[in-house]
C-alpha cells in the first residue's frame, strides 16, 4: 500500500507552512487531512479557498451546507470526511436529526430531501440533470444559483474525498467519535 506522508509543520514544504498554521489556529489542531494536502501546496490552497467560499459566498445556510457536504462525503463513502462534518455540523448547530439522516441515508425534511437529491443526482449523472429533476429542485425552493453553488461545494469534496481514498488518512482523535462505515 502507498504510504502518504501526514505532514507536521516542521516537515511540510514551505509553500504550505504559513497554511497549516492557519488550520493549527483556526482548529485548534493541524487536521491530517490537511497534513497530507500539505505536500501539495496548490491542492492544500485550492481546497481551502474552495471552502472558504462555499461557506461563505454560496446561498446556503448552514444546515444546506451541511446537507451538501454530507451527501457527497457518504456516497463516495469518506471514512474521514463523514465524520470530520459530522463534528463540523455540530459546531454550526445543525439539528442532529439531520446529522444523522445525512450518516444513515434516511428521510429528511422536504425540502431538505430536494438538496440531497439534487447533489446525488450531480454525483451520479456528472452534471447531466435532466429538466424533470431541475423542476423538482426548483419546485422545492431552490434556484439557479443554488444549483450552481452545489457544484462548488462538490468540487472542495472531492479534492478531500479523493485524497483520503489514496492516503488512507487517519481520522483525528476529535473526529474518532463519530466514526462512520456505509
Amino acid at each position: 500500500m502507498t504510504q502518504f506522508k501526514v505532514h507536521t509543520i516542521e516537515s511540510a514544504p514551505a509553500e504550505s507552512k504559513e497554511m497549516l498554521e492557519a488550520s493549527v489556529k483556526g482548529f485548534g489542531m493541524l487536521p491530517k487531512l490537511h497534513g497530507v494536502m500539505a505536500e501539495s501546496p496548490g491542492l492544500l490552497e485550492a481546497y481551502k479557498a474552495i471552502g472558504k467560499t462555499f461557506t461563505e459566498n454560496t446561498a446556503f445556510n448552514a444546515q444546506e451546507i451541511t446537507v451538501v457536504w454530507q451527501t457527497i462525503n457518504v456516497e463516495n463513502e469518506c471514512h474521514y470526511c463523514v465524520p470530520a462534518h459530522t463534528a463540523i455540523a455540530h459546531t454550526m448547530k445543525v439539528d442532529d436529526k439531520i446529522i444523522d439522516a445525512l450518516r444513515n441515508n434516511t428521510a429528511l425534511p422536504a425540502k431538505l430531501e430536494a438538496l440531497r437529491n439534487m447533489t446525488l443526482l450531480v454525483i451520479r449523472d456528472r452534471g447531466v440533470i435532466s429538466e424533470a429533476s431541475m423542476k423538482t429542485f426548483f419546485d422545492a425552493g431552490y434556484t439557479q444559483r443554488n444549483y450552481l453553488d452545489i457544484l462548488v461545494g462538490y468540487a472542495q469534496k472531492v479534492m478531500s474525498n479523493y485524497t483520503n481514498h489514496a492516503a488512507h488518512t487517519p481520522v483525528d482523535e476529535p473526529f474518532q467519535k463519530f466514526a462512520w462505515k456505509k
